[in-house]
């Protein structure tokens, strides 16, 4: 087994139709507005720009994001990842009863040394650590649809 390789699958159902979720989900830079953990996102062209994340650990990551797949009609949102973690992500927004179902895919390795060597004893931290980041985002992401 490889410990610093990671696959995260989350599933947020909101009330909000698929197109309004979609629309939320691909303004990457508006992310920090609704979303505590996203501090900073930078664009450094149409396909790429960088993210900086900080959850309940003290430290930062820091990835470049470049935009894979960006599929409206199909609900699909892919980025290839690069930085402190490398691999990809991928948003996939679908309708769900009477709302959305957003679900988010990540399969990473991590690069950044001092959580490459906490690899073994970290993992169950830093899985709880994306777990509460995750729990955030989706309350985030209601509150901004609420209304819509």
């Amino acid at each position: 087994m490889d410990w610093n390789h990671y696959r995260f699958v989350s599933v947020w159902d909101v009330s909000a139709p698929p197109g309004a979720v979609y629309e939320v989900l691909e303004a990457a830079e508006e992310y920090p507005r609704w979303w505590p953990q996203v501090r900073e996102v930078a664009r450094a062209d149409g396909a790429t720009g960088t993210m900086r994340i900080r959850s309940v650990l003290p430290y930062d990551l820091v990835v470049t994001v470049r935009e894979r797949r960006r599929d409206p009609a199909a609900g699909i949102l892919e980025v290839d990842i690069g930085g402190d973690l490398d691999g990809w992500a991928r948003w996939t927004v679908t309708a769900h009863g009477s709302g959305s179902r957003a679900t988010y895919e990540q399969e990473v390795g991590v690069r950044r040394r001092s959580m490459r060597l906490l690899a073994v004893p970290g993992r169950p931290v830093f899985r709880a650590n994306h777990a509460l980041m995750m729990r955030a985002g989706h309350r985030g992401l209601a509150a901004r649809l609420e209304g819509v």
